[in-house]
């Protein structure tokens, strides 16, 4: 299992971790799985009332999608649909209403949008790093930066999506533009993901997922409909495969932190 879960009974807060250190917790298609039906799950353990998610190792939070396994996902020849295995890796997606915090340690990109962008706020240590690699690499970010607009000013998540890997936003830059809640230390993010959560736990529960529910309301319609779209800008604008690989093997060097 790839997905470790923790539960403490006694502050009714739970740890979901992504567990592939070793490939800075890139998200496999039977990791995908293990995520939906763990926060579907959540939603009958009442005494789950708070829950943290965060990657092991503290290399990464998460690469996104494991690339072997991204090429396992066959398309439909229709432009008009395409299957995303990432799109039900989040809690909301899964109709889960219990608060969810994002502990953040080393990298977190691509793919990790879906799951930080599904989080009720972020938690960062302080060599977290934030980037969207996609047009670096022939790729069309759209879920990611669907996602994140909806918690980043539109001139910060542009520009992250459209610098693909040239340039990478540091916690601190994060925090400034309100992506990140706190910065800790490095290695503090968890513990500080955890406080957080447990006093949210300590809470009515009742009262914490109404409020949770109200303020994604906010925001909800303008989402769906941008979502909506994203499938049939990914057929228009993507690479195909071959020269998408391409860019993998010839892109390299520096990028910088800002």
């Amino acid at each position: 299992m790839s997905v470790r879960v923790e539960r403490d009974k006694e502050t009714g807060v739970a740890v979901v971790t992504l567990d592939r250190p070793e490939k800075h917790n890139a998200i496999t298609l039977g990791m995908a799985r293990e995520l939906s039906a763990v926060w579907r799950g959540f939603r009958y353990e009442d005494e789950v009332r708070a829950i943290v998610v965060t990657g092991a190792g503290g290399r990464a939070f998460c690469t996104g999608i494991d690339r072997e396994d991204a090429g396992r996902v066959p398309q439909p020849s229709s432009p008009y649909t395409i299957d995303d295995p990432l799109l039900t890796i989040g809690p909301k997606a899964n109709d889960l209403w219990k608060p969810v915090i994002a502990a953040v340690e080393g990298m977190a990109c691509g793919g990790a949008f879906y799951l930080l962008g599904e989080a009720e706020f972020l938690i960062a240590g302080e060599s977290a790093t934030f980037f969207d690699p996609h047009t670096a690499y022939g790729m069309v970010s759209a879920f990611e930066t669907v996602h994140m607009a909806q918690r980043m000013p539109y001139g910060e998540i542009a520009r992250m999506a459209l610098m693909g890997t040239a340039e990478r936003v540091t916690a601190r830059r994060a925090y400034e533009t309100g992506l990140v809640s706190e910065v800790t230390g490095p290695g503090g993010a968890l513990e500080a993901a955890r406080e957080a959560a447990a006093v949210i736990a300590s809470h009515p529960t009742e009262a914490v997922q109404g409020t949770v529910r109200a303020l994604w309301s906010t925001k909800e319609p303008s989402r769906s409909q941008a979502l909506a779209h994203a499938p049939h800008l990914v057929t228009l604008g993507n690479l195909p495969a071959d020269r998408q690989a391409e860019l993998f093997v010839r892109r390299g060097g520096g990028h910088r932190l800002r």
